[in-house]
C-alpha cells in the first residue's frame, strides 16, 4: 500500500514536536505533504519557527512550512508556556532554522492541496487547536468531501479536563473551531487525554530515546525531561504523557489503538464547561455517531515504535 497522504496541522510544543519527527521518520507510511503552523502552545511566531527547527533537526529541510491563524475565530488566545516554556521548545537549545517559512498561509495551502489530490486521498492531522482546519471548512465547504479522514489530538471525557475542571486544552483554545470540525462530516479520530495519558514517558522510555545518541534522541530525551516535570508534579505520574505523537502512530499502526465510534458534541456556550468534549461514550442518547474517539493503546508497542523510527534520523 502506498504512503498515505498527511497534512500536519501543529502548534510545536515538545510532544508535536516528536509527532513531527515520527512522521518525516517513516516515509514508508506516510507522504508530509506540509506542515501549517496555528497559534496554541505559543503565538504564532514561534509555533512557525518551532516547526522549522523540528524539520531540520530531522534532517528534512525540504520540508514546506507555512504559517496559519494567529488566533482562534472568536476568542483571545490562550498559551500554554507553563507547561512548554517560552518558546515552546524548552530544553534542547535547538539552532535559528534556516529553512525557509512558505509565503502562503496555511488556509489557502491546505485549501489548494485538497483540490489538487485526488479526493480521499489526504489526512489532515491537527495536533493543536483547530483553528486553521475549521477555517478551511468555513472558507471552502467543499474541501469536506475531499478530506479521507481527520486524525487529532484532543478532547477529554473520563480523564476530564487539563486546563480547566471540564476541558482539554486544543479543543478549549477554540472551541467554536472544534465544534465546526466535529460536525463536518468528515471521519475524525480523536485522541483524548484518555489515551494519551497511557503513553507516559517513564525513565526508562527516556533513556531508551537518550541511548539512541544521536542529535534527535538526544533532543527528544532533553524534551521530555523538561516537560514531564508539570505532569509529574501534577499528576503525580511516573512521566510526561506524549499526547501529539498518537496522532502520528495511529496512522502507522493503529492496531495499537483502541476505541469507539460515538457521538462528540463541543461545548462552546457554558462558561462552567466551555471545551468539553461530550462523548456519549455508552451510547445513551440518539445523536449519531461522528468520531471514533480513542480510549487505549499498547503504551509498550507505541514507544517500542517511536524509539525504532526516531534511531533512523
Amino acid at each position: 500500500m502506498p504512503p498515505r497522504k498527511i497534512i500536519i496541522d501543529t502548534d510545536p510544543g515538545q510532544d508535536d514536536a516528536i509527532a513531527i519527527l515520527l512522521a518525516l521518520a517513516s516515509p514508508e507510511d506516510l507522504t508530509v505533504l506540509g506542515i501549517t503552523a496555528v497559534a496554541g502552545n505559543v503565538p504564532l511566531p514561534l509555533t512557525q519557527e518551532n516547526a522549522r527547527k523540528v524539520c531540520e533537526l530531522a534532517g528534512f529541510p525540504e520540508t514546506r512550512v507555512f504559517a496559519g491563524c494567529d488566533a482562534p475565530l472568536k476568542r483571545p488566545l490562550h498559551t500554554a508556556e507553563h507547561v512548554h516554556g517560552q518558546t515552546g521548545l524548552d530544553g534542547p537549545t535547538l539552532p535559528a532554522p534556516t529553512m525557509p517559512l512558505q509565503d502562503q498561509h496555511a488556509v489557502d495551502f491546505i485549501i489548494d492541496t485538497l483540490r489538487a489530490e485526488p479526493p480521499g486521498t489526504v489526512t489532515l492531522c491537527p495536533l493543536g487547536p483547530l483553528t486553521n482546519i475549521a477555517t478551511v471548512l468555513q472558507r471552502a465547504p467543499d474541501i469536506a468531501g475531499r478530506v479521507q479522514e481527520i486524525v487529532l489530538m484532543g478532547g477529554a471525557y473520563f480523564e476530564v479536563g487539563n486546563i480547566t475542571p471540564t476541558a482539554e486544552f486544543n479543543i478549549y483554545v477554540d472551541p467554536e473551531a472544534a465544534d465546526i470540525v466535529f460536525k463536518s462530516g468528515i471521519p475524525v479520530v480523536a485522541m483524548p487525554l484518555d489515551v494519551t495519558h497511557k503513553a507516559l514517558v517513564t525513565k526508562a522510555r527516556n533513556d531508551a530515546f537518550r541511548a539512541l545518541d544521536t542529535p534527535v534522541g538526544i533532543a527528544v530525551a532533553q524534551m521530555t525531561d523538561f516537560f514531564e516535570r508539570f505532569d509529574k508534579e501534577k499528576y503525580g505520574s511516573a512521566g510526561a504523557p506524549l499526547h501529539d505523537p498518537c496522532v502520528t502512530a495511529y496512522l502507522i499502526r493503529p492496531d495499537l489503538f483502541s476505541g469507539r465510534h460515538i457521538n462528540v458534541e463541543i461545548e462552546t456556550g457554558s462558561e462552567l464547561t466551555l471545551g468539553m468534549t461530550v462523548a456519549d461514550w455508552w451510547r445513551v442518547t440518539d445523536r449519531p455517531a461522528n468520531a471514533t474517539f480513542i480510549g487505549d493503546l499498547n503504551a509498550q508497542g507505541f514507544f517500542d515504535l517511536l524509539t525504532e523510527r526516531l534511531a533512523r534520523l
